[in-house]
């Protein structure tokens, strides 16, 4: 078995004093680490482009720099790097600007000999700490990419191009669309997509909590406020400061409190429940809706002015039946997550009537539904293959045939004869036909345009 001790971390030594740095690097390999020298402040940098240090033990005055000042440029280029700094004179004045420049100590060389190894066990501690952070925000970050939205579907493209392009803005934005449509996926990927990546997401349902509860939720409150309020509470606007906050169902909001939210969205100010002083934040808005909100809007039942407010950019999420081209993919992965969950040794196949009554069914609750019925056919399959009987008995069953089928094959004609005489042009073609071109690529997909008409 080897003697040789476990490397711990690598360390940089920079002080051009040889025989104290060869002293310290003595020291720290005989702990297990790894140490590089450097006799000055240029070739210090030059180490650390060149290898992964997580802690630097650097003299104050070196021939061609001062210590003090390289902490700053050692932490900007090198922010997960702890810099502990040494010196022969104890000074205040510059230990208080090094740790304003982001050291993590100041250590008197002499005197403080025997503290060396235990800060360099602390600093070391905090540097695999902030990596860790750092990989954990990159992998959310990927996580909640636009990439690892599933399907390719031209209505799912339309929205996903909208968001990338209000994503780098602060403009509020309203995502409508059907209860089980990813709403909230979007909204984390309009956010990590954002300049407000690196600060907080708070998500919220508004049709989750009664009034009182959701205004306290939303703006906080003062101890004593009301029965119950024992100390002061922070709200969620408050907990997404210079980040993202997402309200779902945002058309359950009582009407008092759209009152209250239209001034935060104007001005960046609230006042807590039971406070007098207003909190200021800055916060960016994402709601969200299953409702017409113009209509309940202009029927009064939704502030027009918050309407409007909320509006300033509005993106249609499609219904999964309108995107049915997208549903084998999004079926493959969640039959990929649950045999994981699930510790299944093998992930099963899906047949392709399997796949056909997936397709062909309605999916009333959306991506929501879809990821249910997934869940619960891979508890009842016990082989190697998913089949027509694991799914409920209303999947199971053929589609019904259209009341008016002739009605559709005429939809169907219309829209390739103009298509064909626009030469393909769909915004022309959806103006000529008087429908949103959201629509008409609804009905392309609908209809499989591109293939033989419906019979009559």
């Amino acid at each position: 078995m080897s003697n040789t001790p476990e490397v711990l971390a690598n360390i940089l030594v920079i002080d051009d004093e040889a025989s104290l740095r060869s002293l310290l690097a003595r020291i720290l390999r005989l702990e297990g680490y790894t140490v590089a020298e450097a006799a000055t402040a240029r070739e210090g940098l030059r180490r650390l482009e060149q290898g992964d240090f997580q802690v630097v033990l650097c003299d104050v005055k070196l021939p061609d720099g001062n210590g003090v000042e390289l902490v700053g440029n050692i932490k900007k280029l090198h922010p997960d790097t702890e810099v502990i700094l040494l010196t022969a004179y104890g000074n205040i004045p510059d230990g208080v600007q090094a740790m304003k420049n982001g050291a993590f100590d100041y250590l008197t060389k002499g005197d403080d000999q025997e503290r060396i190894l235990p800060l360099v066990s602390r600093a070391l501690e905090k540097a695999r700490l902030q990596q860790r952070v750092r990989q954990l925000e990159h992998q959310v970050g990927e996580k909640y990419a636009f990439e690892n939205i599933i399907g390719h579907s031209k209505v799912l493209t339309i929205a996903i191009d909208l968001a990338r392009r209000v994503a780098p803005t602060d403009a509020t934005v309203l995502l409508t669309g059907e209860t089980g449509t990813g709403k909230e996926v979007f909204a984390q990927a309009i956010h990590h997509a954002s300049t407000r990546h690196d600060q907080p997401f708070v998500a919220v349902n508004c049709s989750a909590l009664g009034k009182e509860i959701l205004e306290s939720e939303l703006f906080g409150h003062r101890a004593g406020s009301f029965t119950g309020a024992i100390r002061d509470k922070k709200g969620l606007f408050e907990e997404a400061n210079h980040g993202t906050l997402f309200l779902d169902e945002i058309g359950e909001m009582p009407p008092d409190l759209q009152a209250k939210l239209l001034r935060v969205l104007e001005t960046g100010e609230f006042l807590k429940v039971g406070d007098t002083k207003p909190t200021r934040v800055q916060v960016r808005v994402i709601a969200a809706t299953n409702r017409d909100l113009l209509a309940e809007s202009e029927a009064g039942h939704f502030r027009q002015d918050l309407y409007y407010r909320l509006s300033v950019f509005t993106i249609l999420l499609p219904a999964l039946r309108e995107r049915r081209a997208d549903i084998p993919a999004l079926a493959e992965h969640f039959v990929q997550y649950f045999a994981h969950k699930m510790n299944r040794r093998n992930t099963p196949a899906l047949s392709v009537q399997f796949l056909e009554r997936l397709q062909n069914y309605p999916w009333k609750g959306n991506i929501r539904e879809l990821r249910n019925v997934l869940e619960r056919a891979l508890i009842l399959c016990d082989g190697d293959t998913l089949e027509v009987g694991v799914l409920p008995p209303e999947v199971q069953m053929p589609p019904k045939t259209g009341t008016d089928p002739s009605l559709a094959s005429a939809e169907h004609r219309q829209i390739q004869q103009v298509l064909h005489q626009t030469g393909g042009n769909k915004t022309e073609a959806a103006r000529l036909l008087g429908i949103g071109l959201t629509t008409l690529y609804r009905k392309i997909e609908e209809f499989g345009i591109g293939q033989p008409p419906l019979s009559e």
